[in-house]
């Protein structure tokens, strides 16, 4: 999978994506600051949300319970009303793609709606980003399979026989490449619901790069899903959590996530590779404490090898102690002081 001149799958680092969503709270400038702080984080790419609040909710549907702990009840604002504060216009839109390039930072948003849709592919997205909401809304991913886009969905709030279903989608309808993400929809999560084997069960069953769209508000979960296999990590943040809006108190600040990147290529680098083999920083250390053959006493010329005569001894520069069955009861061909380091030449062929 490829977006942009970012590789996605096996041999690549993940893909991190700083979701920064709604936190703009319909300012251009909020907006061009995270995209800076998305940048100085490490981020591959910076996400926004793009929809028509009259597109994806009825005038009086109800907020979800986190709505109503952060913003307050429907009556001192509908959850329609609110969405229609986090709209973000299509001038807003090309400045923010222009700054993105600027920044040399990958553009993503998630669309909500085949309008949104259309609005992204005009203006040159790379790829699309699926929410949870919309991961068993077929007619749109069959909508979205045409645009012949990357296309990544995350999983919250489905169970396995709806997400096989949205790749068969994909499949038909000649979507070429996508992934998955597990995610748990809750705001913010507990650790205890991260879920993260199912990781494994997705790399198993589907064919694709899998990722983690992280809600919880540590990096265990994000290391976590990086060490079995997580090609793709995506976090929400803000650059301030005690702003107005629905998602900044379960959003990394900017040091957080800066925080949560660094820990998640540290964690790249730990894993390496799955070949076992001696590293080029071990091999001093080898030498050193690593055993040897060691005469434990005078030996005399023919005498035999036993264990009465030698022991296992640092450093490792002699015979190895896996090669003493080769020399037991063999006779030595010199005599040997005590703490003598055994070669094979001190044995005839």
């Amino acid at each position: 999978m490829k977006i942009g001149k970012k590789k996605i799958g096996k041999n690549h680092p993940a893909f991190l994506i700083a979701e920064a969503g709604v936190n703009h709270n319909g300012s251009l400038k909020i907006g061009k600051k995270l995209i800076d702080v998305a940048v100085k984080s490490g981020a591959d790419a910076v996400k926004f949300q793009t929809f028509k609040a009259e597109n994806i909710i009825i005038p009086d549907g109800p907020k979800a319970k986190y709505h109503l702990e952060t913003t307050g009840s429907d009556k001192s604002q509908s959850w329609y009303q609110l969405l229609k504060t986090q709209e973000i216009s299509k001038k807003m839109h090309i400045e923010l793609i222009k700054y993105c390039k600027k920044k040399k930072i990958i553009f993503l948003s998630t669309p909500y709606d085949n309008e949104s849709a259309d609005l992204l592919e005009e203006l040159g997205i790379q790829a699309f980003k699926i929410a949870s909401t919309d991961n068993d809304n077929y007619p749109f991913l069959k909508y979205l399979s045409k645009k012949n886009k990357p296309i990544i969905i995350s999983t919250a709030m489905s169970n396995m026989k709806d997400v096989l279903q949205a790749e068969k989608t994909l499949i038909q309808n000649q979507c070429k490449q996508y992934a998955f993400l597990q995610c748990t929809g809750n705001y913010p999560s507990k650790i205890e619901d991260s879920n993260l084997k199912v990781i494994k069960t997705f790399k198993q069953k589907l064919n694709c790069p899998i990722g983690y769209s992280d809600h919880t508000m540590t990096d265990i979960s994000g290391i976590a899903a990086i060490a079995m296999g997580a090609k793709i990590i995506e976090k929400h943040f803000t650059i301030d959590k005690k702003l107005y809006g629905p998602d900044h108190r379960m959003s990394a600040n900017p040091k957080e996530l800066f925080n949560y990147f660094f820990n998640i290529r540290q964690t790249e680098k730990s894993l390496g590779i799955s070949d076992k083999f001696v590293l080029s920083s071990e091999k001093q250390n080898k030498k050193k404490l690593k055993k040897s053959i060691v005469s434990i006493k005078d030996i005399n010329k023919n005498d035999k090898i036993t264990l009465q005569n030698v022991s296992f001894k640092r450093p490792g520069t002699g015979m190895r102690p896996i090669e003493f069955n080769k020399i037991f009861n063999k006779r030595i061909n010199k005599s040997l002081k005590k703490n003598t380091l055994l070669k094979k030449s001190m044995f005839s062929v």
